[in-house]
């Protein structure tokens, strides 16, 4: 997965990676993906460790980049509005993304 990741990463732990999304939709649009190929949310394991390392990156980077007060939504589509065969979120801000911290 290493080359595959474009740019700086934002925040990465044991099974996730986060960075800011190539071709952005929003101000601020951040894509995390887990370390491990998964196709889907469907197809994801029921593993506690993989879904509390998940809500760790999305806590560090809401607090990043102050999100708790300007508002943002976490997104993962499947089927059809799945473009890419590997299950990703997307943590989104209509607001600019500049870091707090």
């Amino acid at each position: 997965m290493e080359k595959f990741i474009p740019g700086e990463r934002l925040y990465e732990n044991a099974q996730w990676v986060a960075f800011k999304h190539p071709q952005p939709d929003y101000p601020l649009h951040i894509l995390i993906l887990p370390k491990r190929s998964i196709t889907s949310l469907t197809k994801s394991p029921l593993d506690s460790e993989l879904y509390t390392q998940l809500f760790e990156v999305v806590k560090k980077l809401v607090a990043d980049f102050g999100l708790e007060e300007k508002g943002y939504r976490l997104i993962t589509n499947g089927g059809q509005n799945q473009i890419i065969p590997q299950w990703h979120w997307h943590l989104v801000s209509e607001h600019n993304g500049e870091l707090d911290a």
